[in-house]
């Protein structure tokens, strides 16, 4: 199959079955493609709507972003996962305000030297806002090209990558190229799904070697498996007499950078250390359900433990807050630490 042919026969796919009612697709700007394709990085589009609407409305363009803080973005994050990229995003907007006077760079090499875009990114925001020829390379798309050419190999390797790279560039049209890019990232999403693909359905199938093979399925390879390990943790939750519980604000960088979190320590040893250095006053303990949070590389077994402490116990330097479970402030708080304090909920005092 042609180029050419390749091309039409998306486009054509798209005009009849493409979406054309997402969010972001409404009063396109690049400022909207691009907070919508740094939230579909590693996840699923049903997820990412409403996080991206209540970031729409809440910061609605790149200098509401860029003069937003630190705890408002990561707070309209929260529940997303990967926090690295709410802190690239953020750090990009501040860039595209102070050095392209809130206008984004119109090239793809001016578009990768913000932080957290790669090459795949830049040409979904270069090509579906300014309608720039720029391939993609997501993770739809890879399973769309390494299906159509019976490609070997897991993606993540360079040589797979580099070919995949290389029938991206060879079947992107110089026409339409906003239309054709939107419809192979949704024939990858609703046909050429990672089981059960609808091959009847795909405007492709006539050329697809997967398809001549009999196995589709097959390609691309799955990442090689490595066994996930289990880490384990104690996350004391210190709560006063007015039933707030304490939280600090961790490093800007590593696991649930820049957001608010109890404690996390090592184990009942450390956790008397800790307690000892923050001179705490402990009134009554208890233990609550265990819980598992699971990251890309690895499962971290949390135990929390309810401590009351003295209303005065680790005030307000800076980077710790009292957290108010009636009144909650818009902080910045990791998914799982939303569900201990939901936990804790039940356990503060009544209001006399």
């Amino acid at each position: 199959m042609s180029p050419d042919d390749f091309a039409q026969r998306v486009l054509d796919w798209y005009d009849l079955h493409g979406r054309k009612d997402l969010p972001w697709q409404q009063g396109m700007t690049p400022y909207r493609v691009w907070v919508s394709e740094i939230m579909l990085q590693q996840t699923q589009v049903a997820t990412v709507i409403p996080y991206y609407e209540r970031f729409m409305q809440a910061l609605p363009d790149v200098h509401a972003l860029a003069a937003a803080s630190d705890d408002e973005v990561l707070h309209l994050w929260a529940g997303l996962g990967y926090y690295s990229r709410a802190r690239n995003l953020h750090k990009a907007a501040k860039l595209v305000v102070s050095e392209h006077s809130g206008e984004f760079p119109r090239s793809i090499e001016g578009l990768i030297e913000l932080p957290g875009i790669g090459r795949s990114t830049a040409g979904a925001v270069a090509s579906l806002s300014m309608g720039i020829w720029a391939p993609i390379l997501d993770g739809n798309v890879k399973r769309v090209l390494a299906r159509f050419g019976a490609v070997e190999g897991w993606p993540g390797e360079k040589k797979v990558h580099d070919r995949l790279w290389s029938m991206a560039e060879r079947y992107t049209p110089q026409n339409r190229v906003q239309h054709y890019t939107q419809a192979m990232m949704d024939m990858g999403a609703t046909l050429c799904t990672r089981t059960k693909p609808s091959c009847l359905l795909c405007p492709l199938k006539d050329g697809c070697e997967a398809r001549m093979l009999g196995e589709p399925t097959r390609f691309p390879s799955s990442k090689p498996r490595k066994v996930v390990p289990i880490r384990q943790c104690v996350m004391p939750l210190l709560m006063n007499q007015d039933g707030e519980v304490w939280l600090q604000r961790r490093p800007p960088s590593g696991l649930w950078g820049g957001l608010w979190c109890p404690p996390q320590l090592d184990g009942e040893e450390e956790l008397a250390q800790w307690l000892g250095v923050q001179a705490l006053r402990v009134h009554s303990r208890e233990s609550l359900p265990a819980l598992r949070h699971t990251f890309s590389h690895f499962h971290l077994d949390i135990q929390p433990l309810l401590l009351r402490v003295d209303a005065s116990a680790g005030v307000a330097e800076a980077g710790q807050v009292w957290y108010n479970l009636r009144q909650p402030s818009r902080l910045g708080l990791a998914a799982p630490v939303k569900k201990l304090l939901k936990l804790v909920e039940s356990y503060v005092p009544t209001v006399a």
